[in-house]
């Protein structure tokens, strides 16, 4: 019997250790820890690969969000619109910030928010005033869209767009797990007011802890975040904001640097290993792309507009629950992402969400499972995932 985990990053640790090691000592014996020069570097560097003028490091994803919230002056009496299904961080920002986050639905295929549902919850549920778009149900004024890139995969960016410009909303793209992600040939996080990155380890592109970057273009943004990063002191230790500590650590931007040269090898590597098994699924009869098609394990769409780095692999099945038991019975580690939308979690219950309200959200969170995809798989190991399925299904 095989064992796949869900995620091995050796592949990447082993051949980089060396160098790696090298750069850990060369902070050490710089004696520079915070910020400093490894981190100026390495914002450059994300900041000339995203085609933006500004990145700013900052401790990690959540507070990337955070920041860009605190930032646009989102607070107590505002609204943020946000798909509910994604990772908690999204809307736990908006709510750390003192917004309201206010779920949408997502799109069937792409996991992404859904512009079709935003503009009939706009129409049906808010009206234009003179302060902004006032949504009567939650009774605040909406600021922004967060629309996530989920999976690796680009929401639909263009209607979104044109919905902020009507409206005067701000977007943030949290595209946490989708650096090296475009959109109609454009790197995600270049195309709204702010772009956010996690460099959490799991991630295209991974640090050994946490850390996290915002990219824009607008200027008096940029600085405004790098105040706010540094307890919104400038100069030291005069405030004219009240920021937060949260500043990328010298160690850490050391060690992104050395891993960005071999990032877009391995989102190449994770694309293969994704259109290797959809192959396999397809010829096994299984596999298909599609909400109207029928079969057991549909899988995930690339959509004409992205090209998707496969952060993820998520398929939906039939009898999800017993064929990850199943799997990892055989050695195979896979994931539920994510088991509750979150409009639907506790932490929200005083928004008065109930089950029903946003169907697609609460569908895949009962259907879809997370397969290996990390480079470093192998088509044996493929193969046998897949080979795994087919008995599953034929029992």
């Amino acid at each position: 019997m095989k064992k796949i985990p869900l995620l091995d990053l050796s592949y990447q640790h082993e051949p980089l250790k060396k160098q790696i090691l090298e750069t850990i000592t060369k902070v050490i014996d710089s004696g520079h820890f915070i910020l400093g020069e490894e981190v100026r570097e390495f914002e450059e560097t994300i900041a000339s690969y995203v085609n933006v003028r500004h990145a700013i490091g900052v401790a990690s994803g959540s507070d990337a969000l955070f920041l860009s919230l605190l930032a646009l002056d989102i607070g107590p009496g505002e609204g943020v619109i946000v798909p509910s299904y994604t990772f908690f961080a999204t809307a736990g920002a908006v709510a750390r910030a003192g917004a309201t986050p206010v779920f949408a639905d997502i799109d069937y295929e792409s996991y992404n928010i859904d512009p079709s549902f935003l503009e009939k919850f706009i129409e049906e549920n808010c009206e234009v005033t003179y302060k902004g778009l006032y949504d009567r149900k939650h009774k605040v004024i909406i600021r922004a869209i967060i629309p996530v890139h989920l999976f690796g995969q680009t929401a639909e960016m263009e209607p979104l767009v044109h919905l902020a410009k009507r409206y005067n909303l701000k977007i943030i793209e949290d595209a946490a797990q989708s650096l090296g992600a475009e959109y109609q040939g454009e790197k995600v996080g270049s195309i709204g007011t702010a772009g956010i990155f996690s460099f959490f380890p799991t991630k295209n592109l991974g640090g050994m802890g946490d850390g996290g970057m915002i990219v824009t273009d607008d200027d008096d943004l940029a600085e405004k975040i790098r105040i706010l990063r540094v307890h919104g002191s400038k100069p030291k230790y005069f405030h004219k904001l009240t920021g937060i500590n949260s500043r990328l650590d010298a160690i850490h931007a050391a060690i992104l640097k050395v891993k960005f040269s071999h990032m877009e090898e391995w989102i190449e590597a994770r694309r293969k290993n994704a259109h290797y098994y959809k192959k396999l699924f397809v010829e096994s009869g299984l596999g298909c792309e599609g909400k109207s098609e029928k079969c057991r394990v549909k899988l995930p769409m690339e959509c004409p507009y992205s090209r998707h780095t496969y952060n993820q692999f998520v398929v939906r099945v039939e009898r999800r629950d017993e064929l990850k038991k199943f799997l990892e019975e055989n050695g195979v580690s896979t994931a539920i992402y994510y088991p509750l939308p979150l409009h639907l979690q506790e932490a929200f219950s005083h928004l008065g969400y109930r089950e029903g309200d946003l169907l697609e959200s609460e569908r895949a969170s009962k259907e879809t499972l997370t397969l290996p995809v990390y480079p470093g798989l192998t088509e044996s190991d493929i193969e046998y995932i897949v080979d795994l399925f087919i008995k599953f299904y034929q029992q």
